[in-house]
């Protein structure tokens, strides 16, 4: 698989497409992080030229990411959380306008969003576990909040439609903990919530849990698959995909991925693997459109494998039954 293939082969409106998660295992396109720790021994001058520093490199690299999609028939990338690093941190977080170069470090994140539109490249990102809107801490559901809006500010740059986020935890009461989620959605401005979306977890949320939340706001169900079998309701996988694909009301369903690094009888089925094993791959999920987020170690090569497994055409169409790996 190779970023210098000339002719385009992204995939059409429509179409099965597969996404590739945040980062890349051979390909030489990298993005840079920071901690808090790190920038704090800096001024802040040294702090906000070298935000500015990541933010645009990382900018540049988006758009390398997003060429190597579209020449290698993937059809959405989540975006990298951190791709502006630290910038909720409560005290060396920053504004955008306060960068060194603001203007030209969004122009380039815009010039992302252009390129993924023109090459009908789907976008999103996905908070990481932090993100909790149901806390009954209400610091916790503020910083919560503000990464929430941060990356919807980003996701408005790059074209991106969706911010996923898991349920949050139980805290020994589920409906209760969902209900504060509900009550906590009104904290978010238009852009973020048009953004949200609510994905079930291994642990705590099934999807049978979260479908009420999501037909009563309006909240997308992303369905992770591996993730409903590692944690099961009463729904089979095939009514579990149905009823999240109702919840997608006016986009493309978003749906994840991945198969059990040490089988399905193994100690802990819930660790991903390097690649997917096609026979993970839901039959209720062929035949319509669909982004299905491939979340694997080995990442462009694991996309590229699953491809393959499936037969998938130019066009997004599955054309056989999968082989069986090894």
């Amino acid at each position: 698989m190779s970023a210098t293939k000339t002719k385009k082969t992204s995939a059409p409106t429509g179409a099965l497409r597969f996404g590739l998660c945040c980062q890349f295992l051979e390909q030489p396109i990298k993005f840079r992080v920071t901690t808090a720790t790190a920038m704090q021994r800096l001024s802040r001058r040294e702090q906000l030229a070298r935000f500015a520093e990541l933010c645009a490199g990382n900018a540049e690299s988006l758009l390398a990411a997003l060429k190597f999609c579209a020449a290698n028939q993937i059809g959405s990338f989540r975006i990298l959380s951190p791709i502006m690093p630290v910038k909720t941190h409560p005290t060396i977080g920053y504004r955008v306008d306060e960068l060194p170069g603001a203007d030209g470090i969004v122009a380039q994140f815009r010039r992302c969003g252009e390129f993924a539109r023109a090459n009908r490249i789907r976008t999103g990102f996905h908070p990481d576990q932090f993100v909790v809107l149901n806390s009954p801490d209400e610091n916790i559901v503020a910083r919560s909040v503000a990464d929430i809006e941060s990356q919807s500010e980003l996701a408005e740059w790059t074209s991106a439609d969706t911010v996923n986020i898991h349920g949050g935890g139980g805290y020994g009461d589920k409906l209760a903990a969902l209900e504060r989620f509900k009550r906590n959605l009104e904290k978010l401005s238009p852009r973020a919530r048009a953004r949200l979306t609510v994905e079930n977890d291994d642990k705590t949320f099934t999807p049978s849990d979260l479908l009420p939340l999501c037909r009563s706001e309006g909240v997308p169900l992303v369905y992770d698959a591996h993730h409903h079998r590692c944690l099961p309701d009463e729904l089979s996988v095939a009514q579990a995909t149905e009823a999240a694909r109702a919840t997608w009301k006016n986009r493309e369903p978003l749906f994840h991925l991945s198969s059990p690094i040490e089988g399905w009888s193994g100690p802990k089925p819930e660790r991903h693997h390097d690649y997917i094993d096609p026979k993970d791959f839901p039959a209720a999920w062929r035949g319509w459109a669909l982004t299905v987020e491939v979340e694997a170690k080995a990442k462009e090569l694991a996309v590229a494998r699953l491809q393959s497994d499936l037969n998938v055409n130019a066009t997004g169409d599955i054309e056989k039954t999968p082989r069986k790996t090894p």
